[in-house]
């Protein structure tokens, strides 16, 4: 006999009192916080609970009871489901305070270190139409809302529908269809529509990520400074037919929208939508766009990272050079290089820059992105980085003067650490895209190094992201 699920409190009338991780907004309720998504301080709500542990709950408003005097209207209408820009409705000015909060309560909670005066975080110029990058899922599952299902005819319930969109959290296999995405320039909207919009009139089939059928399955779109627009879709081939429905659509996107520069396709048969060790197809134009910063341009191709908010990268990695401190006498090793923006950034300042990156097309990209720069003091290596970076590698490269560090969210891996440590650079400027674990190896690096300085930079208006830039420097 199964066990009666605990029906758990509604509780009444709680006052919103902060932000939380994710982007969520918290309360606390006698000695218990609670944590609920789509709601600023000073909200009063009623709050169903969800999930409820000893010293916390998870809930779902149910009545707002007062809104907030800092709460502003969201900008898109599919705020509240979709899982983006969760601070949208919070202004800007009350994001980056927020933000700054952020790095500067987890440096302190989790890195337990001495700390400089937290500078006050760089916000972005464009706070819309800001990413050079989005991926949009296709699935034969489209997510509907409450009010959507109420109208439907019961016959309509259970018929499946493609779209293109997000994936749903805690539905991975959904999607919910978006018409409008306000992060991005107008002409990807048209350019993702119009993809769907050929897919219905032809009958196209979407991906069924469970049954792995379907033939429509990922979009990628990119756009960059110079003008220049990159699309790649992902199809699933499994029947005859299936190519020359898939080149039927590509012509339509080549006809319809010339600004497009870089147009690629390619077969996943794979249970994900991942493609870096995949085979891409040229369909039209190049299979790389440029970006330019100040008067270097970068290679990137589908497989590259590059910020996706250029023109705060540019802020971004200004800081980054401007701490380094660099006369051109020093050695740089640049971790976690991607295609060499930083290396190739701080280049001309140096007297050799090092850089390493696990992808090898991104290291290709990097070797390019520096010959067509008329850089030649750089040296680019690829392959997992707790692998290369060893003391073989320092010995034969020479002990590094600076190390330019930014990995992925995870952080530094513990091996990583011990060698930066081993190699006794004089100073350290780590760029991290995750403050808690940033917090982490900051506390194993503290047993040789002191933080000099915190400078919280914003690339990701509306959401609760936010990239740290700290600069270390060898105790005596």
């Amino acid at each position: 006999m199964s066990r009666k699920k605990k029906t758990l409190p509604l509780l009444e009338n709680v006052t919103i009192t902060d932000c939380a991780a994710e982007g969520k907004a918290l309360a606390r309720v006698n000695d218990m916080v609670v944590f609920v998504p789509f709601c600023v301080p000073g909200d009063v709500v009623d709050i169903q609970l969800k999930k409820k542990k000893h010293s916390y709950a998870e809930g779902e408003v149910v009545r707002f009871i007062k809104k907030s005097d800092v709460r502003q209207e969201p900008m898109c209408q599919h705020f509240g489901i979709c899982g983006g820009c969760k601070w949208q409705i919070l202004p800007y000015s009350e994001q980056l305070k927020m933000k700054q909060k952020q790095v500067t309560d987890q440096l302190h909670r989790i890195g337990k270190v001495e700390l400089p005066e937290i500078s006050p975080i760089l916000g972005s110029k464009q706070t819309r139409e800001y990413r050079n990058k989005l991926e949009f899922g296709c699935s034969n599952k489209k997510w509907r809302t409450w009010e959507e299902l109420k109208s439907l005819p019961e016959e309509e319930l259970n018929r499946q529908e493609g779209a293109i969109g997000f994936h749903i959290t805690g539905a991975f296999d959904k999607i919910l269809p978006i018409e409008r995405c306000h992060l991005m320039h107008p002409l990807h909207n048209e350019i993702r529509n119009s993809i769907r919009d050929f897919a219905y009139s032809t009958g196209m089939t979407f991906f069924d990520l469970r049954q792995q059928h379907g033939l429509l399955r990922d979009i990628m779109i990119r756009n960059s400074n110079t003008g220049e627009w990159m699309v790649l879709v992902q199809f699933h081939f499994e029947e005859q037919g299936d190519e020359e429905r898939a080149m039927a659509l590509m012509q339509h996107i080549a006809d319809t929208f010339p600004q497009i520069t870089s147009l690629m396709w390619v077969d996943n048969q794979k249970c994900n939508d991942t493609f870096g060790d995949l085979e891409l197809n040229l369909y039209k134009g190049n299979d790389h766009i440029f970006e330019l910063m100040e008067d270097l341009r970068f290679k990137v191709g589908p497989k590259s990272f590059y910020q996706t908010n250029t023109e705060q990268a540019y802020h971004l990695y200004s800081v980054v050079r401007e701490l380094a401190e660099l006369t051109g006498k020093e050695l740089v090793y640049d971790l976690y290089t991607g295609t060499g923006t930083i290396a190739n950034f701080v280049a001309r300042q140096a007297r050799q820059v090092i850089g390493i990156e696990y992808v090898p097309e991104a290291i290709e990209d990097a070797k390019v992105n520096s010959e067509i720069n008329g850089i030649g003091n750089t040296l680019f290596y690829a392959g997992d980085m707790k692998d290369i970076l060893d003391d073989d590698f320092i010995a034969k490269h020479g002990r590094p003067d600076i190390i330019i560090t930014d990995p992925p969210r995870a952080g530094m891996h513990p091996d990583v650490v011990k060698t930066i440590l081993k190699a006794a650079p004089e100073r350290i400027v780590y760029v991290s895209c995750n403050p808690a674990t940033q917090a982490r190896d900051l506390q194993v690096l503290d047993e040789q190094y002191k933080v000099m300085v915190v400078q919280p930079v914003d690339m990701f208006p509306h959401t609760p992201h936010v990239e740290n830039v700290v600069l270390l420097t060898k105790q005596s």
